[in-house]
C-alpha cells in the first residue's frame, strides 16, 4: 500500500504492508492491481494497543468479473423458520424479460425483449383511469423474446443490436399469480454482461431461483425454492445467468419495473405493470399538469 493522504493533507508517499491508524485518524492508500486476476484477496484490521480479543475486520480485494460468491450468496438466502410467507405452487402467467443492450437511433440503449422504454408525456394512472389510451400504445409488449434471434449463451458482441422504442403496458389480470424471469445475456461489447438489480414498485415478490445460461421453462421450475423464499422488492439478474420471481397481482395501480441502475432505466430498461385500474378511486387534482391533463378536471381532494 502507498500512502498518500492523512487527516486531508497530502503527504510524501511511502509504502507499507501493514498500516497502524489510531482512534479518528484517516489515511488515503494507493494499490496497483497487478495481481493474478482469477484469484480473490483478504485485507484485514486488528486491534493492536488494546485487548486482542476484538474480533478482527475482514474483507476480499476481487478482480471483476471474478465475483463467484455473489451468485452463492443469493442461492443462499432463505426465509427465516417462523417468517415464511408460503408462495402460491403455481402462476397464472409467465413473462420472459431478456435484457439486452442496443442501439436506437445512433444512440447506445437498453431493452426488455428488443423493446426499449420511453415514459409517455401523460401519466399511464390517469390515462389509463380518464381512458385516454391514445396517449400510449396499445400493443402489449412482447411476453417473451425470440430465441432463433437471440443467442443468450454466447459470449459474442449482441448480434441484434438494433432495438425498437415502446411504452405499452402489461395489463394483468387482478389477483392473478404472475411469474417473471429475468434473462441475462452479452451486452454489445464482447466477453461482457453486467449485473442488473430489477425493483418492482407496488409489491413484494418471491425470489424463486436463480440459474446459469439460458432459463429453459420445462425444466428450471422443477427446481424453484417453493418451501421457504425470501420475499423482496429488489433483486439482481446476474452475468450470463436467470432469476425467477413471483408476485401475486392484488394492488390497483400502474407500477414500474426496472433496473434500479437509473442510468439503464433511463436508457430503456423498464417496463410497466397496470392491474385493477377500475378499483382505483378518484385522483387528486395535484397530479395533473403533465401531457394531456392539462385541464383535465380530476376530483379528488388536492
Amino acid at each position: 500500500m502507498t500512502v498518500v493522504e492523512a487527516d486531508g493533507h497530502y503527504v510524501d508517499p511511502f509504502v507499507v504492508q501493514t498500516l497502524y491508524i489510531y482512534s479518528g485518524e484517516t489515511y488515503s492508500v494507493l494499490i496497483r492491481t497487478d495481481q493474478n486476476p482469477t484469484r480473490n484477496y483478504w485485507i484485514a484490521t486488528n486491534v493492536v494497543g488494546r485487548n486482542r480479543t476484538t474480533p478482527p475486520g475482514m474483507g476480499v480485494i476481487n478482480y471483476y468479473p471474478n465475483h463467484p460468491k455473489r451468485v452463492e450468496q443469493s442461492r443462499a438466502i432463505r426465509a427465516r423458520p417462523g417468517h415464511v410467507h408460503d408462495p402460491p405452487r403455481s402462476s397464472d402467467r409467465v413473462i420472459v424479460m431478456l435484457n439486452t443492450q442496443n442501439e436506437v437511433d445512433g444512440f447506445r440503449r437498453w431493452s426488455v425483449n428488443n423493446v426499449s422504454f420511453n415514459l409517455p408525456h401523460t401519466p399511464y394512472l390517469i390515462g389509463l383511469k380518464h381512458n385516454l389510451l391514445h396517449t400510449f400504445s396499445q400493443i402489449p409488449p412482447p411476453e417473451d423474446y425470440d430465441r432463433a434471434r437471440f443467442n443468450v449463451t454466447s459470449r459474442a458482441r449482441n448480434s441484434n443490436p438494433n432495438a425498437t422504442v415502446g411504452d405499452g403496458v402489461y395489463r394483468l389480470e387482478f389477483g392473478s399469480t404472475v411469474d417473471l424471469i429475468l434473462q441475462n445475456g452479452n451486452t454489445m461489447v464482447p466477453n461482457n454482461s453486467e449485473t442488473h438489480p430489477w425493483h418492482l414498485h407496488g409489491h413484494d415478490f418471491w425470489v424463486l431461483g436463480y440459474g446459469e445460461g439460458e432459463f429453459d421453462p420445462k425444466r428450471d421450475p422443477k427446481g424453484y425454492n417453493l418451501v421457504d423464499p425470501i420475499m423482496k422488492n429488489t433483486v439482481p439478474v446476474h452475468p450470463y445467468g436467470w432469476t425467477a420471481l413471483r408476485f401475486k397481482a392484488d394492488n390497483p395501480g400502474v407500477w414500474m419495473f426496472h433496473c434500479h441502475i437509473e442510468s439503464h432505466f433511463y436508457m430503456g430498461m423498464g417496463v410497466v405493470f397496470e392491474e385493477g385500474i377500475e378499483m382505483v378511486g378518484d385522483l387528486p387534482a395535484a397530479i395533473g399538469g403533465c401531457g394531456e391533463t392539462k385541464g383535465l378536471k380530476l376530483h379528488g381532494k388536492p
